[in-house]
């Protein structure tokens, strides 16, 4: 998402159009100026600080500078999960790469492209993604699933519908996410 021009307003609070050098790589790694940063204290301190403007552009706002920086995919990847009940009662707790948990519910939703065939996915399928919060705009941030939560997830997947659809998914938080189409019989 490239940086959008600051007007007047925005320049004076120190704006988006500077862009930093920053850039998150799919697998979560961030690299400034193209050197990976080692220290994950900076990239959780670095990851609390992270938004997104009104256009979708990834904004870094620290004390001193603001600034768009580069993101490939999200910025963030979900790496546990822990679940307690079942059904509707069910509660998903996921951990992202920068320590963030961030539980499954209206607020923070699981989105997956579920209603599509299975071969429509490129290799390595559709992962899904979570809210981690709210962006400044109508963009969230968001958490990728790692492949291990991903299957810890599908491996409590049960039969739903959405929109009319018979699906597999997951409750949480008195809330249905869709996974995947409804598996076709034999």
């Amino acid at each position: 998402m490239p940086c959008h021009t600051a007007g007047p307003e925005e320049a004076a609070r120190g704006g988006t159009d500077r862009k930093l050098p920053f850039l998150i790589k799919r697998d979560g790694v961030w690299l400034y100026k193209g050197t990976p940063i080692k220290r994950k204290a900076m990239v959780c301190l670095f990851g609390s600080m992270l938004t997104r403007d009104d256009k979708g552009a990834y904004l870094l706002r620290t004390p001193f500078e603001s600034g768009c920086i580069e993101v490939e995919d999200v910025p963030f990847l979900a790496v546990g999960l822990d679940w307690k009940g079942c059904g509707r009662a069910q509660k998903l707790c996921f951990c992202t790469n920068v320590d963030e948990p961030v539980v499954a519910s209206r607020k923070n939703p699981i989105r997956a492209q579920w209603d599509v065939p299975p071969d429509a996915c490129a290799e390595g399928g559709c992962p899904p993604y979570i809210t981690v919060r709210a962006g400044d705009g109508r963009f969230p941030i968001e958490a990728r699933l790692s492949r291990s939560v991903w299957y810890e997830l599908a491996a409590l997947a049960e039969p739903g519908q959405c929109n009319g659809v018979p699906c597999m998914g997951v409750w949480s938080c008195d809330c249905f996410f869709p996974l995947s189409r409804m598996p076709a019989e034999s």
